[in-house]
């Protein structure tokens, strides 16, 4: 039976109330509220609702247009079978500290930070740029630690890249990111003695001189530690959020709240706090162990009022699997590992897509001249 004109607009209340009732995990937030819902209609005897996101959702697509389906139909008292949602996402560029301009061809700069070396950035960085991969986004991977460039060898990448034109480079590709890094212009034994103005002055030639092509996401690892160079690249780059990598140990946490008192500084939002190395599974006995203690992160979040994005496990696989220029992501899309990466990533740019757009992104140049 077709649903008559007169019954739609309050059809349209009911969808709004039903996604109101919906928690998004990703966001804390109900789905009318994040204004994921585009329109109403009737097709027949179909009720067709649009809904579109704000972040990459692959691997939550179809558990969310069954939850939505479910949740319009028994609302309205239709037939599940007579609800057919159409779910997209659409990734927009969000705002970066005052005074400075997006990047050309990126939308979004997201900051991977440790207050210590050591708890695991680099691995978690690129496992993390391959899962919003996995989610559907175009990604690429700016290594911006000058002094211990890994990399290059996490995605198996060697080989100066190509400069078409003389003045810019571009990126290497590795398991379908797009990365630059100083350890693909260099000897991978070459040691860099280089002081700060010199860090600072190669990454922003590294991120302007690179052809990025047309990025939803570009992860930026940067170098553990909190001094002057992490301070001078957060006020010079252009970022949309930062996410801190910890343990849950007691000395890993005291650094991380300093990177996260940096960000705080440079008006660079924390999207949230990623706890590395939670957990260990003994491969032989199954018998789980926190190490490096627990809960660590989570007082943290608590404490600073940013969310725990997740936890990760303390797995030689992730390691061996980093080391051979395979990682986890890409060499076990299936393992539970990779699902853990992917909630993890799926959660930061669900966070990313509740703040302010950048008007100014994608902007034509207007030229004034005399005819």
């Amino acid at each position: 039976m077709a649903i008559p004109d007169t019954a739609l607009s309050a059809l349209t209340v009911t969808v709004r109330n039903a996604l109101a009732a919906m928690i998004d995990p990703n966001t804390d937030k109900d789905l009318l509220a994040a204004g994921s819902l585009k329109s109403v209609r009737r097709d027949g005897d179909l009720l067709r609702v649009s809904v579109q996101m704000g972040y990459p959702l692959s691997g939550w697509r179809d558990a969310l247009i069954a939850e939505m389906r479910r949740a319009v139909a028994a609302a309205s008292a239709m037939p599940v079978e007579k609800v057919a949602i159409e779910l997209t996402s659409k990734i927009s560029a969000h705002e970066v500290q005052k005074g400075l301009s997006p990047l050309p061809g990126v939308k979004n700069v997201i900051a991977v930070a440790s207050g210590k070396g050591g708890v695991g950035k680099s691995t978690t960085a690129v496992n993390l740029a391959l899962a919003l991969q996995a989610e559907g986004a175009r990604v690429g991977v700016l290594d911006a630690d000058i002094y211990g460039p890994s990399v290059p060898r996490m995605l198996g990448l060697s080989g100066k890249p190509d400069s078409p034109d003389g003045q810019h480079i571009a990126p290497k590709i590795g398991h379908g990111l797009q990365a630059m890094s100083i350890g693909l212009l260099i000897d991978e034994e070459t040691p860099m003695i280089w002081r700060g103005p010199m860090v600072t002055q190669a990454l922003q030639q590294m991120l302007s001189e690179t052809l990025w092509d047309t990025l939803d996401y570009l992860i930026i690892d940067l170098p553990p530690g909190t001094g002057d160079i992490q301070l001078t690249l957060c006020q010079k780059v252009p970022v949309s959020g930062a996410i801190i990598v910890t343990t849950p140990q007691d000395i890993a946490l005291l650094d991380a709240r300093r990177a996260l008192k940096m960000f705080e500084k440079v008006e660079v939002p924390v999207l949230g706090i990623v706890e590395n190395m939670a957990i260990h599974v003994c491969s032989k006995c199954h018998h789980a162990e926190h190490i490096f203690g627990s809960g660590g992160g989570e007082r943290m979040a608590v404490q600073y009022g940013v969310p725990l994005l997740g936890s990760l496990p303390l797995e030689l696989s992730i390691r061996e699997q980093a080391d051979g220029g395979f990682p986890t992501v890409a060499s076990h899309p299936d393992s539970t590992a990779t699902l853990a990466y992917r909630n993890i990533a799926r959660s930061m740019a669900a966070r990313l897509a509740l703040r302010s757009r950048n008007k100014s992104f994608g902007l034509p140049e207007i030229v004034m001249q005399n005819t």
